[in-house]
């Protein structure tokens, strides 16, 4: 055979390798999402709870009457903003000591902000330690 011809078989291969592949994800079902009482996808509604944090946590909490686990992620995201808000606050009155503790939260408040948007949008119920169970704790009291 020549080197076309090589080629050319090499690619025929290749092609049908791929429409074989193809053909199970044409036929697959698709997944289906679930829509919060808002009209958002739930991990969409889920990642805004965190965007501005204390603030969209309180708004989706508000808005937000059937979807559990929207309203989880609103409330985790009031509680666990809030509390670094006031903690940010009472350590700048603390001279030295207060202002180096509260340089060290900054950024780990901002690597947690990341983490618990990308974790909502996967879907996942991300429960921190402490404030996780404070926040399920406190959506059955709103709900009971």
């Amino acid at each position: 055979m020549t080197d076309n011809q090589t080629e050319h078989q090499d690619q025929t291969v290749f092609k049908g390798e791929s429409e074989e592949g193809n053909e199970g994800t044409q036929n697959a079902p698709q997944a289906e999402s679930k829509k919060s009482s808002t009209g958002m996808e739930e991990n969409v509604a889920g990642l805004l709870c965190y965007l501005a944090g204390i603030i969209t946590g309180i708004i989706f909490l508000v808005i937000e009457k059937e979807n559990r686990f929207v309203r989880f992620h609103a409330m985790q995201s009031s509680i666990t903003f809030g509390a670094l808000f006031v903690l940010s606050i009472v350590l700048s009155f603390i001279p030295i000591i207060g202002w180096l503790i509260g340089l060290l939260i900054t950024p780990l408040g901002f690597i947690l902000w990341i983490v618990l948007m990308i974790k909502a949008y996967q879907g996942k119920w991300f429960k921190l330690p402490i404030v996780g169970n404070m926040s399920e704790k406190q959506l059955d009291k709103m709900e009971g």
